[in-house]
């Protein structure tokens, strides 16, 4: 079990939360490389992986528990667990809270295995933005208004792009252009080492059929140098400091974990995880929506008795390096430990599935830091949400 503090442990093994195993598909371009898979076909195989990995009888899964923000609606849980082979007796929800969808849907698990009752939940996100349907409005005569995205508020509460909203926390903030761009190709460059060192190859669910096989991420540039950095122009607004450079690129991909409890994972012969301890989610002003993760992990964070300095792995998804920066810099945590392989500003944002790549990437850095180091790691994982919103989790790897 894990050592004393920071951080609370259930004594109750049957109510703790426990992350047993984690995996994603390669994350690529949108209209890239998985375009012709729409959302079930990304997440199916990693939920078919998973259930495999921990030796379960898939009629063991409760529930399937998988986020969602620009679908087709039609419950893709439900959709996908069948598609995997799960037998009909396991039920499927689908979460939208946006970008934090699968973040939350991971959230949402944990706290049904607190409730008690030793449950076995597969919970993550998934998204085809490649495959998303167009969308429209009707009109009073009943025609059709197509929208690119949807209203995230009310407009007296302001609603802006998400690059606009990126440049007002990059102004509140006191954010610099050249702090962005070094992010950003720190991101890159951290990336770039950990696919040539094979560190993303344990929690990879290749995707493909007859000879085409998609087996890596396609986004970090080995390329990509300072000066090049230096003369993308403002993307968002004119003379701005957020460009392309400093900016996540929409993605298609999927993620999942198994979530129970210590004393079910104890039995199924699980040798570690990740303990949740927990999790939190806040709102805030949607003109500066990009803060919210900020919030929730100073909320969480204080209600834990964690300091900053006692964390020991964060992953924070990188839509905009202002605004990873900005949430960062509030919390107290120095940039350069966030990411450590890289983060969306290099691998790119695939909206639902983002918040469970986020669980993805602390279980195996846990597990690689413990075989080095024989030390336990204390993680957290922090999006940031459209609307003004921003969840957190805290999570303690253990062997068990």
């Amino acid at each position: 079990m894990a050592d004393a503090a920071p951080g609370t442990i259930r004594t109750d093994e049957s109510l703790q939360p426990v992350i047993i195993a984690a995996l994603r598909t390669p994350i690529c371009r949108a209209n890239g490389q998985l375009k012709h898979l729409r959302a079930p076909d990304l997440l199916a195989p990693v939920i078919r992986s998973l259930v495999e990995s921990v030796g379960e009888d898939p009629a063991g899964v409760d529930d399937v528990i998988i986020g969602n923000a620009v679908g087709g609606g039609g419950n893709v849980a439900r959709f996908a667990a069948l598609q995997a082979g799960l037998p009909i007796s396991v039920p499927g929800l689908t979460v939208d809270r946006q970008c934090g969808s699968g973040l939350d849907a991971v959230a949402m698990a944990s706290r049904l295995v607190a409730a008690g009752g030793d449950p076995l939940y597969i919970a993550g996100g998934v998204e085809s933005i490649s495959t998303a349907p167009a969308r429209a409005n009707r009109d009073d005569d009943g025609g059709l208004d197509f929208y690119s995205r949807a209203t995230f508020v009310p407009m007296e509460y302001g609603d802006p792009d998400m690059g606009v909203a990126a440049e007002n926390v990059a102004r509140e903030c006191g954010v610099s252009r050249e702090r962005q761009d070094g992010y950003a190709l720190r991101s890159h460059q951290r990336a770039v080492e950990a696919a040539q060192d094979g560190r993303f190859v344990g929690e990879m669910v290749a995707l493909g059929d007859e000879g085409t096989v998609v087996a890596c991420d396609d986004g970090p540039r080995p390329s990509l140098r300072a000066p090049m950095m230096a003369r993308f122009p403002a993307a968002f607004v004119p003379g701005g400091t957020v460009t392309a450079g400093n900016s996540c690129f929409d993605a298609d991909g999927a993620s999942a974990v198994v979530v129970t409890s210590l004393k079910r994972a104890r039995a199924m012969g699980a040798e570690d995880g990740l303990l949740v301890l927990g999790c939190d989610t806040t709102g805030v002003h949607p003109e500066l929506l990009g803060v919210g993760a900020a919030y929730a992990a100073e909320r969480l964070l204080a209600g834990h008795g964690v300091a900053p300095d006692d964390i020991d792995l964060i992953e924070f998804n990188e839509a905009f390096a202002a605004q990873t920066i900005a949430c960062l810099d509030h919390v107290g945590i120095g940039p350069e430990r966030a990411n450590l392989d890289g983060g969306a500003l290099a691998l790119g944002h695939a909206y639902g599935a983002s918040g469970a790549v986020l669980v993805t990437r602390l279980l195996a850095q846990a597990r690689r830091r413990f075989l080095e180091s024989k030390e336990s790691s204390l993680g957290l994982a922090m999006i940031s949400i459209a609307g003004g919103m921003g969840t957190a989790a805290l999570m303690r790897y253990s062997t068990l």
